[in-house]
């Protein structure tokens, strides 16, 4: 929460605005006075007149200090910069009313229809709630239709009524599933545009271009114009007259054209020069290929910050540095501004890596595999852009079928996982990390680590539907399928071999990858000659693939006399192009398989789709696909959760070929991965459900009373009686219970929660150990209280004297215990267990990262191994499943609400027949972190 006058620079953020450009945001101040004089004598007469209902030629002296002196409390101001120009402001003034502001807005001429009225309008009502403000209202002329859309379409419920000339609006600014869809179409439109400004530019200047061969500024001048960009290039080099065939410029103020993009491959200590004249030339981004940044301490790091600071303050966004370059193989487009000799071949996948070592083994995989790409993002040290912008511009992209992502470092878990979720259900994407990511920082890798339960990034990753692999090998085995075969529709796998025990530990491997073996066959005849093995090896695979039960067909064969690899792989292609399966070998005894996507669909025919993004540019109207087979799972129209603002995008068809393996474990791993993508993507996910009962509102005042009493970095316990009055405003209820301080003061307690009792020690570990004498139960009386009380003391005073407290007995049933932790890294994140040996000496939790549907909400509840005792286990009556899940659905919709709940536990929550009992609940509050994806649409620090 901002503390009255004093300036709250957490609220600053760099933004992109919808043309894909972008802007700081910051709060105002005072010695913004002439900079607000500045901005509104550049505004025409007609926009002064509908912000003001008046024309004013010049601010008064009067006017500027009350608009630039605010308290960033009752009175909040934001400005929206580009360089030192202010080119949009929007501000709230708190009314009689302490819970509502009037909110008013001015946007520069110059800067209209770039989305920055609702980039203001979201971060304002952000501050406003922090504020304990819930209601903005607004004046408006009838004529200033802008400014109406701006609040119509920001998803609230606006109420409006016409009074003296005047239409006054007003709306609750709590956020809704509607204002936050509203909000992630908006982001995604934006950085999507922004990526597209990156991969298709219309000209490119290779600043620190050389004529040295072996430099970086030879190489990607000379990669560049043989890849046969078909932009315009320009060499800057001022001691150079003349490179690669072209005049070379001194200076970008020389190029005689706007620039696009600038590809910078000069020493670190002139790259801020650099962007001081791509900044005047009005570029709109950035490759930075240099390193010498993050990857050079902390004194690097902060060149690194400022860099990145200073490109977005002039609308431009950064590649890099220490980037290995950007690739797009439209024909359209045909750009390699990167290091690799040769444009790749076109196809549809699309690759994002971090380190530029990481992207040549990536580069080199698919080059290896025959496996063609569409575009391939190397983001280096990834100061800017990332792989979740990566993903918004290859959600809509229509020559992206298919996304690989290496990770070594995960900047913002909880917008990756809001990002890949929904482009997963319409495009394949495999994302490659090691066991360390988010633990460890590689060299130049400047973002959070995480402090959860192990496996909580992972959990994470199998929520958004992302397959998850741990090397380049891997990531390309899933990758060279996905691009050549449809999606199976089922786990019937028939195998195929001319060998019976090769088979056999095929079919073994079939079942331990999840999937079942609907046919067999171990007596393929391969040595009866090429025109008589072919025939017959057809007609079985084919004859297979026409059965019901068989989804896809896994053929692994020796070598045989007279018939080559590539014969079978051709005909074991047409097989799956006639049955419309996916078909994989493998080639046991052969050293070097190339096999796979030996080229792209024969004779592509290229037609226009026309589709476009609500008020886009009319150079987005055609999209040039290829027409080819399409999966049949695949929709032609990928719409992301919760919003109709998607561009109608076509899908590159299958890249021609068969995916071969040296070895049959390769491939049945990564048909294994392919059959549970097609598995999560062809299910119900549920819906995003908020639970009857909760008042977020009342919660929020609890604790923020409590929070007076935090410290920084401290961490305050919640009492008993808080426990209770939180948990209530979620509609959690917890068994009551009473400490006491004496036998008859425990008889008092004991007398006032209603006989029998449950008597507990305050101890945190032993008070669920009824083994070790923690908990005493069933006391119905005074007397076996008292006595139970004396038994309790001598039992534990080996372990030390600790306080008691009397519990009112909860019905029997199973121990579970959910927890709740706000990590650094991923934000919020819950863990649920069965209480006792599982979770304790076992580790059997699971976990996922709210928001959570009522589908992850399922899947959470039944990931421990030891959940079966949930259902009826060894004659047991099974348990009320539905009670556990809508309690899961309160703590996450908890957690997901309030940052500042540092630690949850609810332990042993006792689940019967009917219903359930949360009997202890641990709470920890301490100042909320800035979460990685907030309320407010913001770029990475």
């Amino acid at each position: 929460m901002a503390t009255d006058g004093q300036y709250p620079e957490y609220w600053e953020a760099d933004v992109v605005l919808r043309d894909g450009g972008t802007g700081h945001l910051r709060p105002i101040s005072p010695l913004d006075a002439d900079a607000v004089q500045a901005f509104h004598v550049r505004q025409s007469q007609n926009s002064i007149y509908l912000r003001f209902f008046t024309y004013k030629a010049k601010l008064s002296a009067k006017e500027l200090k009350r608009f630039t002196e605010v308290d960033h409390r009752d009175r909040v101001a934001f400005v929206i910069t580009r360089g030192a120009d202010i080119i949009g402001i929007g501000r709230y003034d708190r009314l009689d009313d302490p819970h509502e502001a009037e909110v008013a807005f001015n946007v520069s001429d110059h800067h209209q229809g770039r989305g920055v009225g609702s980039i203001l309008l979201e971060h304002l009502a952000a501050a406003a709630r922090e504020n304990g403000i819930r209601r903005f209202s607004a004046e408006v002329l009838p004529e200033n239709r802008k400014m109406i859309t701006v609040f119509a379409e920001a998803g609230y419920e606006v109420e409006r009524h016409f009074d003296d000339g005047v239409v006054m609006l007003s709306f609750d600014i709590d956020p809704t599933r509607r204002s936050q869809a509203v909000m992630e179409a908006r982001e995604h439109r934006a950085e999507a545009r922004s990526m597209k400004e990156l991969l298709t530019p219309s000209s490119v200047a290779v600043i620190g271009a050389s004529r040295e061969w072996g430099t970086v500024g030879y190489a990607l001048l000379e990669h560049l114009t043989d890849g046969g960009f078909t932009g315009r290039v320009y060499a800057v080099n001022p001691e150079a007259f003349e490179l690669h065939g072209m005049i070379s410029h001194a200076s970008l103020a020389e190029v005689p054209e706007p620039v696009d993009l600038a590809v910078v491959a000069v020493p670190h200590d002139q790259v801020d020069a650099v962007v001081d004249d791509c900044a005047r030339a009005g570029v709109k981004g950035l490759l930075v290929a240099t390193a010498g940044y993050a990857d050079d301490g902390d004194d690097g790091l902060a060149r690194q910050r400022a860099l990145v600071h200073k490109a977005r303050a002039h609308g431009m966004r950064v590649v890099g540095p220490a980037s290995l370059g950007l690739v797009n193989t439209d024909p359209a487009v045909r750009l390699n501004a990167s290091m690799a000799p040769d444009l790749p071949r076109r196809g549809a996948l699309s690759l994002f890596s971090q380190s530029a070592g990481l992207g040549v083994l990536l580069y080199a995989s698919a080059h290896r595999r025959g496996l063609g790409v569409s575009s391939v993002i190397s983001a280096g040290n990834r100061a800017d852009v990332s792989g979740n912008d990566a993903m918004q511009f290859w959600e809509d992209d229509a020559g992206t079928r298919a996304v690989g992502l290496y990770f070594e470092s995960i900047g913002n878990p909880r917008k990756f996982s809001r990002i890949a979720r929904r482009l997963a259900r319409t495009k394949p994407v495999i994302v490659a990390k090691s066991d360390v990511t988010g633990l460890q920082l590689p060299p130049g890798h400047a973002v959070r680590t995480t402090e959860a339960p192990p496996g909580a990034l992972d959990s994470m990753l199998r929520q958004s539907g992302v397959m998850r692999v741990e090397t380049t090998e891997q990531l390309m085995d899933i990758a060279q399928i996905v691009a050549s075969q449809p999606l199976p529709q089922g786990t019937g796998v028939a195998v195929f071999s001319n060998s019976s025990a090769l088979g056999k530990v095929v079919a073994d491997g079939v079942a331990s990858q999840g999937m079942t073996v609907a046919r067999l066959e171990t007596g393929l005849q391969l040595d009866t000659g090429q025109s008589v093995a072919l025939p017959a090896l057809a007609a079985a695979v084919g004859d297979a693939l026409g059965e019901e039960s068989v989804h896809a067909a896994v053929v692994t064969t020796l070598p045989a006399r007279g018939l080559t690899a590539e014969a079978i792989a051709a005909c074991l292609q047409e097989c799956a192009e006639r049955a419309g399966k996916p078909v994989v070998a493998s080639f046991t005894g052969i050293l070097d398989v190339r096999l796979q996507l030996d080229g792209l669909v024969s004779a592509p025919t290229l037609s226009r789709a026309h589709a476009q993004h609500p008020g886009q540019d009319a150079e987005q109207d055609g999209v040039d696909t290829v027409q080819g087979p399409l999966d049949a799972g695949a929709p032609a129209a990928p719409a992301g959760a919760g919003t109709a603002e998607r561009e109608t995008a076509a899908v590159l068809p299958l890249q021609r070929g068969l995916p071969c393996f040296p070895s049959p474990g390769a491939a049945l791993a990564a048909l294994g991965a392919v059959v549970r993508y097609a598995q999560w993507r062809a299910r119900d996910h549920g819906e995003f459900l908020d639970p009857d009962g909760v008042d977020a509102d009342e919660a929020s005042r609890i604790l923020a009373e409590i929070r007076t009493r935090v410290a920084d970095i401290e961490l305050t316990r919640l009492t008993p009686d808080e426990c209770t009055a939180l948990m209530g405003a979620y509609g959690i209820r917890l068994l009551p219970s009473a400490r006491f301080s004496s036998a008859d003061d425990a008889v008092v307690q004991a007398g006032r929660l209603g006989w029998p009792v449950a008597l507990k020690t305050m101890d945190e570990h032993l008070r669920h150990r009824l083994d070790l004498g923690g908990v005493r139960l069933n006391i119905d009386d005074a007397e076996s209280l008292r006595r139970n009380i004396t038994r309790m003391e001598k039992v534990l005073a080996p372990f030390g004297s600790f306080g008691m407290e009397v519990q009112s007995m909860a019905p029997s049933g199973q121990a579970c215990s959910i927890r709740a932790i706000e990590d650094p890294l991923l934000g919020p994140v819950l863990s649920f267990g069965l209480a006792g040996d599982s979770v304790n000496l076992l580790d059997d939790w699971a976990h996922a990262v709210p928001p959570l549907s009522t589908g992850d909400i399922a899947d959470l509840v039944r990931a421990p191994r030891a959940s079966r005792k949930l259902f009826g286990y060894q004659g047991l009556p099974p348990a009320d499943v539905a009670a556990v899940e809508d309690l899961v659905a309160r703590v996450a919709l908890l957690k997901d609400h309030h940052p500042e709940i540092a630690r949850l536990e609810f332990n042993p929550v006792l689940v019967a027949s009917s219903g359930l009992t949360v009997l202890s609940a641990v709470i920890d509050v301490g100042n909320p972190q800035r979460r990685t994806d907030s309320a407010r649409r913001a770029m990475r620090d």
